[in-house]
């Protein structure tokens, strides 16, 4: 099922320029250093990575977080496009996370659907990318408009971001965060059933007849 993601935190208000009413970016990110980085990319956490050990809380620097599942075909489709943003946003950073191993992020940060793609500030989820349209060009209008950071013009999806860091092909697996959900239910469908057959019991005149 194709997921549909919300916002994390409403819009604030627009800032109007008295002169040119110009919008000002809805977060203020602090672009890194780029000096001496040959290779712009993206950095996949393993299952024992933290994602908080890769956000500093007490910087204003943004990062690009993606959560997938390698057998989601939308997160395959977004792969090679996600790929690219590092090139085109090289003053900021990219990480993405298998939101089925890091299921307590997934909790925390309400990932109920992937691909989900959050924007930090900081330790802390600033905005959601919200468009089923998920393209470089739409990823790219994601960024400018939160940020006002403008990509670079030369960037474009190359046949290497086809080949990775993210996966672009389907891989076989289980769905556990679609099993866990069906399990939860069922265990709240037999308890409900169990508790209200303890009640009816309880009530009078459910009682069974007394003998004469």
């Amino acid at each position: 099922e194709q997921p549909v993601l919300e916002p994390v935190l409403p819009a604030p208000a627009e800032e109007q320029n008295g002169t040119d009413g110009a919008k000002a970016p809805k977060v203020n990110c602090e672009e890194r250093n780029t000096t001496g980085i040959d290779r712009f990319t993206l950095q996949i956490l393993n299952v024992s990575q933290d994602l908080m050990e890769f956000l500093n809380p007490n910087s204003s620097d943004c990062t690009l977080v993606l959560f997938y599942t390698p057998w989601c075909r939308f997160s395959a489709s977004l792969a090679p496009h996600f790929n690219s943003l590092p090139r085109a946003f090289p003053t900021l950073r990219f990480l993405a996370l298998d939101a089925s191993q890091h299921s307590s992020l997934s909790t925390r940060f309400g990932t109920v659907a992937v691909p989900n793609i959050l924007l930090f500030q900081g330790a802390k989820p600033m905005a959601r990318f919200n468009h089923t349209d998920r393209t470089l060009e739409t990823l790219k209008d994601f960024i400018f408009n939160q940020t006002g950071i403008e990509a670079q013009s030369d960037v474009a999806v190359t046949e290497e971001d086809w080949e990775g860091p993210l996966p672009s092909v389907l891989t076989k697996g289980i769905d556990w965060l679609l099993l866990f959900s069906v399990l939860f239910l069922a265990g709240f469908v037999m308890y409900a059933t169990v508790r209200t057959e303890s009640i009816r019991w309880l009530i009078p005149g459910q009682e069974h007849e007394h003998q004469e």
